[in-house]
């Protein structure tokens, strides 16, 4: 104990690096990226900024600047020319991914692709599959959705997608998504559940973003009760059960503790830094609040000690370049 026990002595500069317990790697970040087919140029997103809505054009040369900074990964989220009840253009072989995912694999054959699987962005009424009459009231129909999901990812896997990231939190999706992909021969094709998704308030910038907000209701009947810590893990419990191969947190920064808890289940796990995380370090930092590099960083580093192996950020690129 004082005085022979000092632990100040492991924090001098230089040795305080040197015993840092977690490291954050250029490896460790997928760049989530919005791909818009009504564009011909690139859209500054304002409530994101430093972040764009891209043309389809545009997707190569995105993908050729990412992947110079080291961030081997990205994640596709697609705004499309025609939406409808059922979501119909989001499993069209002429798709806004589905156009986009080979001008990637084209200009830089080694970026991960990571796609996401959901009607949201894609359905005249903003939920996230087929909607219909419940006991309790309009709402998502669970069942009717699923098969919506498993076409969805293999029109993905059909173009080339390196991994398929279904986001609905429709009960079963795992398991019809796996039996879809093997059953049109895509065995290889890995699939990251987000499997531990919270009903957050911290989506508001990336609906925005993607014109993806509900015209009805909300998401609460089928997105996690932020208070619900037991039911959380029993989500990605499930998933794994289910056949995903990478689990996921969103939102992770406000849910550490089940990150950490998620983890233990010894799959990947993937951390998502959502919308409105990245927007209040953003507006804090304009503010003068905050030193923006020493936060994000922070940020990240806490991510990657509750255990995660991939960190879904919008701040990849600029930290790839720090790094």
């Amino acid at each position: 104990m004082f005085p022979e026990r000092r632990l100040r002595r492991l924090r001098r500069r230089g040795i305080r690096e040197l015993l840092s317990e977690v490291h954050l790697s250029k490896t460790d970040l997928v760049y989530p990226i919005f791909i818009d087919e009504n564009i011909r140029e690139r859209v500054p997103i304002a409530t994101m900024p430093g972040q764009y809505r891209y043309p389809v054009d545009e997707v190569s040369a995105v993908a050729e600047r990412i992947s110079a900074t080291g961030v081997g990964a990205l994640l596709l989220f697609g705004i499309p020319a025609c939406k409808d009840a059922v979501a119909s253009s989001a499993f069209s072989p002429d798709g806004v991914i589905q156009q986009a995912i080979p001008r990637i694999k084209e200009a830089v054959p080694e970026m991960v692709v990571i796609t996401d699987v959901c009607g949201c962005e894609y359905t005249d009424h903003g939920h996230c599959g087929i909607i219909g009459d419940t006991p309790h009231g309009r709402d998502l129909l669970n069942d009717p959705s699923l098969e919506l999901m498993g076409k969805i990812a293999v029109s993905h896997a059909n173009q080339g997608a390196d991994i398929v990231a279904p986001s609905c939190m429709l009960d079963g999706m795992v398991a019809v998504i796996r039996r879809s992909l093997d059953r049109a021969g895509h065995q290889e094709t890995l699939i990251m559940s987000y499997s531990t998704k919270f009903a957050s308030s911290f989506y508001g910038p990336f609906r925005s973003a993607a014109h993806s907000s509900a015209v009805f209701g909300d998401r609460t009947t089928y997105q996690l009760n932020p208070a619900n810590a037991r039911e959380a893990f029993r989500e990605s419990e499930i998933d794994m059960a289910e056949g995903a191969d990478i689990l996921m947190v969103k939102p992770a920064g406000m849910f550490l503790d089940i990150l950490a808890e998620v983890v233990s289940l010894g799959l990947p796990v993937a951390a998502y830094q959502v919308s409105g995380e990245y927007a209040m370090i953003r507006a804090a930092a304009a503010q003068g609040w905050i030193d923006e590099k020493s936060a994000i960083m922070e940020s990240l580093i806490c991510m990657k000690r509750a255990g995660a192996d991939l960190i879904i950020t919008y701040f990849a690129e600029e930290v790839a370049g720090w790094l």
